[in-house]
């Protein structure tokens, strides 16, 4: 039980937040539901669930009045910088055929997930992941979740930085009560498989443990047995490279090295999400604020800070107000700042100068600059399923590439020597990659989320329908004599996983075949769209846009199709209805 340090004041709790409390550190009641022989969890056990990595889900379409429900599992790895192992990589795909759907699905936040995993199988999917180099641990839940970093693996210009960093991060904000029990229940306390931490973040959790950051938990220093307010997600990128999305992320970091690619400093963005309910205006997506400018050495130190700060201050009573976005929209960067001082000795400076961030996608062969290549593999949606995924396995088992996911659900194989090259090149051409660095026009950027059948909260479809609704865009694009790229995004329901909010067109799921029109991001993923028509019918989607992307044509086609509409201002409606 936690006891709050002097001077904290213990909230008020919910319903929810107790339910955390007396789980015994996310044990129960999911321990003893495991046992049973029903074919799913109950509310409570399920909500202790997503902190193992796991939601519950039912497939929509076999859904028949009076019969039960068609439950599955859906299961999230945690894998900082989406870094797979091969031989991970190769038990995921035994598993998806022997437990699961068949597909794995690359996710927005660079991790694996396999859907329709039943109850009963649960354990034993868990149990091989870990003893393959896995974790499903805290990839959901109020937690930190996991941390994201460009997947190129460039060993020059901060990426190494980059990657160390966020795995320095993930494994400092890792629990460690909730790990033991982890283990307890899905490798039978089997405490070698545990991941072994860096040594740069173990000695920085010895010496952290005290003053404002301390939980006052003895056994879970930094959570506490209430954990955090809501999910929480880093990010660490190098300048110019925004593949990570950095500014919808509670914590984003931008790290600057030396000469000899040593860590000298982060910029700091904090605040950033994207969830929000519809016909709730006190949700709202939101981008970062910058924070400043620190020295390496006070990056863990921050990171846990901000962690703590939100622990305490985030909101505990009301779920839809708990992100930390809220927090900074109610009080302020600069309240922010102040506050921090209580968790955080550092100085904090202004802001280094940064370059112009790009939205990069690593899309085609690459040296990493170590005598090694990778290649970038288009990857729409993230699915991998049928004879491509039979195909992919089978160059895995042969090359034991490492396998990186992109926040854009691209999949990297990385670590090629020059002779396997050319032999990799034509089998990809015979998977349908002659040229992975070649895609559609709007095809080598768009994301969707699942929605239908799986996601409970989805009203309507989005990854099923994505192909088609690109090609459609693509068809209205030619006719107009358009060659430019447009980023989009779309999603089922307005809780925002495939990031819509920053899209220079975004289409979230209002009703059945009916979608929010969002407009005016920018490519580079630096500015907010915003919501131009509440319920687009799916069926006028050519004869509703078609208006503004003459104009667009017309007027400035040297501008970005996100920055003309944001150009237009109060203007964007009417010529919309043009």
């Amino acid at each position: 039980m936690t006891i709050a340090p002097e001077g904290k004041k213990t909230a008020e709790r919910s319903k929810f937040e107790q339910l955390k409390v007396n789980s015994a550190y996310l044990r129960e009641p999911l321990a003893t539901e495991l046992e049973n022989d029903l074919p799913y969890f109950t509310d409570d056990a399920v909500q202790i669930l997503k902190f193992h990595g796991s939601y519950q889900q039912d497939n929509r379409d076999n859904r028949r009045k009076g019969e039960s429900k068609d439950w599955g599992m859906m299961l999230r790895l945690r894998s900082p910088g989406g870094r797979i192992p091969a031989q991970l990589y190769l038990a995921l795909d035994d598993l998806s055929n022997q437990y699961g759907n068949g597909s794995i699905r690359a996710t927005t936040r660079q991790a694996f997930q396999l859907h329709g995993i039943p109850k009963d199988d649960l354990r034993t999917v868990v149990g091989t992941i870990v003893r393959n180099m896995g974790s499903t641990l805290a990839a959901c839940g109020d937690i930190n979740r996991n941390v994201m970093a460009p997947a190129a693996p460039f060993q020059q210009h901060g990426y190494p930085v980059a990657r160390r960093l966020a795995d320095d991060i993930a494994d400092l904000l890792a629990p460690k009560a909730a790990a033991g029990v982890y283990l307890e229940l899905w490798v039978d306390g089997e405490k070698r498989y545990k991941i072994r931490p860096s040594v740069l973040a173990s000695r920085f959790k010895k010496q952290q443990q005290h003053g404002e950051v301390f939980s006052g938990d003895s056994d879970e220093p930094l959570y506490g047995d209430t954990f955090m307010p809501r999910k929480f997600k880093v990010a660490v990128t190098v300048p110019g490279d925004n593949s990570v999305d950095l500014l919808t992320q509670d914590v984003g970091l931008v790290a600057f090295t030396d000469m000899g690619g040593r860590l000298r400093g982060c910029n700091v963005y904090v605040g950033g999400g994207m969830g929000r309910t519809h016909n709730k205006e006190e949700t709202f997506a939101r981008t970062a604020d910058c924070l400043g400018y620190i020295k390496g050495t006070d990056v863990l130190p921050l990171v846990q800070a901000v962690v703590a700060l939100q622990r305490d201050h985030g909101d505990r009573k009301v779920r839809r107000h708990a992100r930390m976005k809220y927090l900074l929209h109610d009080n302020g960067i600069e309240w922010f700042r102040k506050e921090i001082s209580r968790y955080f000795s550092g100085e904090i400076k202004p802001a280094r100068t940064e370059q112009k961030p790009e939205l990069l996608d690593y899309l085609g062969w690459h040296q990493q600059g170590d005598g090694l290549w990778f290649v970038g593999l288009p990857l729409l949606c993230g699915r991998l399923e049928g004879d491509l995924k039979g195909q992919m396995r089978q160059l895995v088992e042969t090359y034991k590439p490492e396998i990186r996911l992109t926040p854009n659900q691209d999949l990297l194989l990385c670590n090629i020597a020059k002779n396997q090259k050319q032999e990799i090149t034509e089998q990809l051409d015979a998977m349908g990659w002659a040229d992975p660095s070649h895609t559609s026009l709007l095809s080598r950027h768009a994301i969707a989320c699942p929605a239908l059948p799986t996601c409970g909260l989805a009203v309507t479809e989005s990854e099923r329908i994505l192909p088609h609704v690109l090609g459609r865009l693509e068809t209205l694009l030619e006719e107009l004599k358009i060659d430019s790229p447009i980023l989009v995004r779309m999603t089922g329901c307005p809780n925002g996983c495939a990031r819509p909010y920053m899209a220079e067109l975004g289409m979230v799921g209002s009703g059945v075949e009916q979608y929010q029109l969002w407009l005016g991001g920018s490519p580079g993923l630096t500015r907010l769209a915003r919501p131009v028509l509440q319920k687009m019918p799916l069926a006028e989607m050519e004869s509703t846009l078609r208006p503004l992307l003459k104009q667009w044509q017309e007027q400035a086609p040297s501008q970005s199709f996100g920055d003309y509409c944001h150009s237009l201002g109060d203007q964007l409606e009417a010529t919309l209805q043009a």
